[in-house]
């Protein structure tokens, strides 16, 4: 395999800036869709189920594209293949703003879909490999936080640029963060410790990679505790952001602008249980903190439910999201130090991605038990979820970590 030698290696300070770069754009992409769903709905003449197939079919696209640039970037390069999703976002989120009808919209957020789907794994891979292993998890750490900046800057930018320019004009906002994406990477080369594997190890085929999620006993049981993981984690993520602005709206007259203060102080929380996460994980085994996060989470989400003050609900969720999606800040690490180089974005993409599929069904789920039920009810549903994490967690989930990529994966 050849790879370009005119670029210079990818320091730890810019893998990290192309990595968190990558995820807030994600992280953005997804929220603003969730804001302007009402727009959409109303200009389209989309009925309920069909705004929510717009979320949830931009994570089986992830899903698809995680799957399939994991893979080519295990074989021609992180930097690369990370450009090349770059490029595929911003082509079909374009797209998006001249759509005509739901079935045009679909297609465009599909595929807009597959580009963010490799954004996650091979960006915890290039961490993993540009980062000294014991300052694995607090690196990975950050890069969750890039999500949630993402997620700040259209919490905050949304509410007052859609009355102006309108769901259209939001989408072509959301190329912003893929050009300032793009541009960074274009001088960057690949880690170090990528370029010596692939040019002392043969080249495998998708096959061969996928084989090594389940190579051997301890291997397959990891592989499934951090499905499992990944899936409630994003279930419950998504079921939440995606709902609970439009919840707060119906049943306390939040405005649109409560509705993104809301949003902004619960995503505060979620970057400070990110980043705790991170720096408690490195200092003290990671599986016990993933417990630690989990109880919290049964617990948050069984007392918010009960909750009918909004000004408590606005800020009680800066704690509930601390635990719910704090323990993001875990999972690139633990899958990188589960598997080798040679299989390592694959790994990181399959699992979280085929994880963040299984969430893609949070926001349809919520929404028909908060329409048959009560929101209540729904809510109440995911303190459920994470009692599986629990378990995953206890008896799956391998137990050491911060491996030095010669020593590869579990076994």
């Amino acid at each position: 395999m050849s790879l370009s030698r005119s670029k210079q290696s990818v320091t730890p300070a810019k893998a990290m800036l192309a990595a968190v770069s990558g995820y807030a754009m994600d992280g953005f992409d997804l929220l603003i869709l969730g804001f302007m769903l009402p727009a959409i709905s109303l200009s389209l003449a989309l009925d309920p189920s069909q705004a929510g197939s717009l979320v949830t079919w931009t994570l089986i696209g992830a899903v698809i594209g995680g799957i399939l640039f994991g893979h080519l970037s295990d074989r021609f390069g992180r930097i690369r293949i990370l450009t090349a999703t770059i490029l595929m976002f911003s082509v079909f989120t374009g797209l998006c703003a001249v759509a005509q009808g739901y079935w045009d919209l679909l297609a465009y957020r599909t595929l807009a879909g597959m580009g963010l789907g490799g954004e996650f794994g091979i960006g915890m891979a290039l961490i993993a490999e540009a980062w000294p292993a014991e300052k694995r998890n607090r690196a990975s750490a950050w890069v969750g936080i890039g999500w949630q900046l993402g997620v700040l800057l259209a919490a905050f930018i949304t509410p007052p640029l859609l009355g102006v320019i309108g769901w259209r004009g939001m989408f072509l906002v959301g190329l912003l963060p893929a050009l300032f994406s793009f541009m960074l990477r274009r001088s960057m080369g690949e880690p170090e410790a990528f370029t010596r594997q692939a040019q002392s190890a043969p080249s495998l085929s998708f096959a061969a990679r996928l084989k090594m999620l389940v190579q051997d006993r301890a291997t397959a049981k990891a592989s499934l505790g951090i499905f499992i993981l990944t899936s409630v984690q994003n279930f419950g993520y998504y079921g939440l952001m995606i709902w609970m602005p439009s919840y707060l709206s119906a049943n306390f007259g939040f405005s649109l602008t409560k509705s993104g203060l809301w949003t902004a102080v619960t995503v505060v929380g979620m970057t400070f249980g990110i980043w705790l996460f991170g720096v408690l994980a490195d200092r003290f085994a990671r599986w016990k903190i993933f417990l630690l996060y989990q109880f919290g989470a049964v617990a948050m989400v069984v007392i918010y439910a009960q909750l009918r003050d909004p000004t408590v609900m606005l800020f009680t969720g800066a704690l509930m999201g601390m635990f719910v999606n704090g323990m993001i800040g875990g999972y690139g690490a633990l899958i990188s130090d589960t598997f080798p180089p040679q299989a390592r974005a694959t790994a990181q993409n399959v699992l979280f991605n085929l994880g963040r599929g299984v969430g893609g069904f949070g926001p349809l789920v919520i929404g028909l038990l908060a329409a048959k039920i009560s929101f209540v009810a729904a809510i109440t549903l995911l303190a459920l979820i994470y009692l599986l994490d629990i378990v995953a967690t206890l008896f799956l989930l391998p137990k050491k970590q911060g491996n030095d990529d010669s020593l590869g994966a579990i076994g």
